[in-house]
């Protein structure tokens, strides 16, 4: 559940160590999710590594969808993997929403995972939620629709055109 962007920082790079992880998180898990938020338009993007704006797209936290048939299997897959279930202020208002959370040298890694079925296409090997319906969770499931990708993918969309593998969901508006 996104949080509000800070303006200050959206021209920081993320941290490439942080993206590491996570990356190496979202294809551990691939075989069970479908991957939203900003982790679903950095596989839907070119590959690009290094130079990466927090103003492309965000990465402060993981978020997927899992079928509900398929969430019995997906909790032992994450204890195996080191995540707790963390409480949330969504808890007593949600029964398909839950956060996992790890801890440990590799760093921080924050799992919101929502138990439903969303249209998905394949992106770099990842199931990624569908663009026209990602775009649509912006301001109730994820934060800002500020991002450059976001803009990006409303605009190519708006032209009849896919967004995935386009160079415009990491490159800076001209």
């Amino acid at each position: 559940m996104g949080d509000p962007r800070n303006p200050k920082r959206v021209e920081e790079r993320w941290n490439t160590e942080r993206l590491r992880v996570g990356e190496a998180e979202v294809l551990a898990l691939a075989p069970w999710v479908t991957v939203s938020g900003g982790w679903a338009w950095h596989f839907m993007a070119p590959p690009h590594e290094g130079d990466e704006l927090k103003r492309f797209h965000d990465h402060k936290d993981v978020d997927l969808f899992v079928e509900p048939a398929r969430f019995p299997e997906l909790i032992p897959v994450l204890t195996a993997r080191g995540y707790h279930r963390v409480w949330t202020r969504f808890d007593a208002t949600s029964t398909h929403f839950f956060r996992y959370a790890r801890h440990d040298e590799a760093g921080k890694v924050i799992l919101d995972v929502f138990v439903r079925h969303v249209p998905s296409v394949e992106a770099r090997g990842v199931r990624v939620v569908e663009p026209s319906t990602l775009l649509s969770f912006y301001g109730d499931l994820h934060g800002t629709d500020a991002r450059v990708s976001v803009l990006a993918a409303r605009a190519l969309l708006a032209r009849g055109e896919s967004p995935l593998g386009r160079a415009e969901l990491v490159t800076r508006p001209r």
